[in-house]
């Protein structure tokens, strides 16, 4: 029940946000820790820091032409991969910012960089986290994943190069290797 008032409070607050029209755009939202954020180290929960990630995904297709698609096709979000770091604790009611960006693509997928910031005080935009998640939009319909090219066209995004991080190809690099392990493949 707790996600439910925040997810109901992004929906009112994001009629008060211009529109995202590309894709490759940074979608910034504020968030407060919340008690029910908590773990028993009082700090923000782990899991916490990858359900607020969500939002910024979530973001950019909402505020973006891309989300009547999403809905009229009934595609669903499908996360592949994620990768986080964690910096500095959050203590409950502090504020931060959520940055998203699409920093890599392929034909089905991208890659999401997140960055959780401080928003006041001495350790203003720090990084208490950062991640890299792997997504893509998934067509029950067709039982196949929309082509990311599809996606971009939507929202008028026509990319000419990548940002070419270098920790997104050591990332495609972990998830190669975990991948082909043998612990991971289906019996």
């Amino acid at each position: 029940m707790k996600l439910w008032f925040r997810m109901l409070y992004y929906f009112i607050a994001t009629w008060f946000k211009p529109n995202i029209e590309n894709l490759l755009k940074t979608s910034e939202l504020t968030f407060r820790v919340w008690p029910t954020d908590l773990d028993i180290s009082f700090h923000m929960n782990n899991g916490r820091y990858l359900t607020i990630m969500d939002f910024g995904r979530l973001d950019l297709m909402v505020r973006s032409p891309l989300w009547q698609e999403v809905l009229k096709n009934k595609w669903t979000p499908v996360v592949s991969n994620t990768v986080v770091r964690f910096r500095r604790e959050l203590r409950c009611f502090e504020p931060f910012v959520l940055e998203t960006r699409i920093v890599d693509w392929n034909d089905i997928d991208a890659v999401f960089e997140h960055r959780i910031l401080f928003a006041k005080g001495p350790r203003k935009d720090q990084v208490a986290a950062y991640a890299l998640v792997r997504a893509g939009l998934y067509d029950r319909a067709k039982k196949a994943y929309v082509p990311v090219e599809t996606l971009m066209s939507l929202t008028d995004t026509y990319p000419t190069e990548k940002p070419n991080l270098e920790e997104v190809k050591k990332f495609a690099l972990a998830e190669e290797m975990l991948f082909s392990s043998s612990r991971v493949k289906e019996k």
